[in-house]
């Protein structure tokens, strides 16, 4: 018998910093609190957000990217996650109609919530506006293309004055009020240079989830919530394309090695690979049984000394490199040069398997969809095979030799130059693996 799929909502906003991420796993964990069972997910690319979603709902969230994944790989991702709960509910990224300017791939969070079929509830900042509140949520409604809006969240209000005043502008459209929380930054969550600061790494972090859930059950109508999420149509998910890199893959994770996409994962067990998970900070060297290496990225900089240190680890590694494959991303590409120089200007030796060296003084912001082509086939992708992701990083490459790993374009198709490094078998790149 076919399974029954849990419903879906999307939560979005106007803008960044409207309090999308709070009301998301405050949200997650009211109706977790409640007996539901209930699934995480985060529109784009985001490696933070999806680890406070896991913390609050107890399962690992999923991204769900409209740029980098096909529509029937998005459904069927969709659908896939939906199989074992009886509610998704989904975190947008930015403004909820921002995203990349690619014909009928924005990865905006409205086309990701339309794709699917998902109505959007709303979270507007209301601190510098009263009756305004509604008139924004009406213009996100009626915006061409808008996707169903079940209703609106205003967040931090001052007053019962001031919640009085936004119903005012309310009771004037057609979208229902379904929350007002008042402003208390005492439930903020610490925040470091990419974002969020890491669910493992926050203090008392169960606490601070269960506060925000009572702020949220307390001002929200969560019945009204729950019975606005919309059905999730069962589709059979396109194959990704992305070969596991190995029948047995060894993965780094731990603080400094922890973003790596849960849907990369399942693919790569669903196409039966098996992957051993362990920790360079913990000075583990790659289990010698496997038969392929990945580093995925993190916040190696801030690790840089122990890393640096850790002989086991990295003589582990350079031996594993010299008949195995090894790809590292962004944080695991810098581990993977010759040195790091850390935001206090030290310089640590690394792996030294390629030929570069990077800075994390020397801050450059890099942020963006990209797209990139093989020169050389891979462990997990062939010559001049399009690939999709992201770049999101404030390092910079100080010196670099050697042969570049791909051809990079951004979002729109303008070319960019050649990027990563490829020596043997080692490969590496600021480029995140999405599609």
């Amino acid at each position: 018998m076919t399974p029954r799929l849990g419903a879906g909502l999307v939560i979005a906003a106007p803008a960044s910093g409207a309090g999308k991420t709070m009301v998301t796993i405050g949200l997650q964990r009211a109706f977790t609190d409640r007996g539901l069972s209930v699934q995480g997910a985060k529109c784009g690319p985001d490696y933070i957000d999806p680890a406070f979603h896991e913390a609050a709902t107890g399962r690992p969230s999923i991204n769900l990217d409209g740029f980098a994944m096909a529509p029937t790989m998005l459904q069927g991702l969709a659908a896939h996650v939906a199989t074992t709960v009886q509610l998704v509910v989904a975190e947008g990224a930015m403004g909820l109609y921002d995203g990349a300017r690619a014909p009928g791939r924005s990865g905006a969070s409205a086309d990701v919530a339309r794709l699917l079929g998902w109505p959007m509830l709303l979270v507007v900042d209301a601190r510098a506006a009263a009756q305004t509140v509604a008139a924004v949520a009406h213009g996100c409604a009626t915006f061409p293309g808008a996707p169903a809006i079940a209703g609106v969240i205003a967040n931090k209000v001052a007053s019962t004055r001031h919640v009085r005043m936004i119903e005012d502008g309310f009771a004037r459209i057609g979208l229902p009020l379904l929350g007002a929380m008042a402003t208390d930054e005492g439930l903020a969550m610490p925040s470091r240079h990419l974002g969020l600061v890491q669910a493992g790494e926050t203090e008392e972090l169960e606490r601070r989830i269960d506060a925000i859930a009572a702020r949220v059950t307390a001002q929200c109508d969560l019945d009204a919530i729950q019975a606005a999420a919309g059905a999730t149509t069962d589709v059979l998910a396109q194959p990704p394309g992305i070969r596991p890199p190995g029948q047995r893959i060894a993965v780094a994770r731990d603080a400094a090695f922890s973003f790596f996409y849960p849907h990369i994962v399942h693919w790569w067990r669903s196409a039966g690979a098996e992957l051993r998970f362990f920790s360079p900070l913990a000075d583990e060297s790659p289990p010698a049984d496997c038969d392929a290496c990945w580093l995925p990225g993190g916040y190696p900089e801030l690790h840089a000394a122990r890393i640096a240190a850790n002989g086991q680890f990295l003589n582990g590694l350079r031996a594993f490199a010299q008949s195995r494959p090894v790809h590292g991303e962004c944080g695991g590409y810098m581990v993977l040069g010759r040195t790091l120089e850390d935001g206090d200007g030290i310089v640590h030796p690394m792996a030294g398997l390629l030929p570069m060296d990077t800075s994390f003084a020397r801050r450059r912001r890099t942020l963006g969809y990209r797209s990139a082509r093989l020169r050389h086939g891979t462990s997990f992708a062939s010559v001049g095979q399009l690939l999709l992701g992201h770049e999101f990083h404030y390092a910079s490459i100080t010196a670099s030799e050697g042969e570049p790993l791909a051809d990079m374009a951004d979002a729109e198709g303008q070319a960019l130059p050649p990027a990563g490094h490829r020596a043997g078998q080692v490969t590496g790149g600021f480029f995140h693996l999405i599609a």
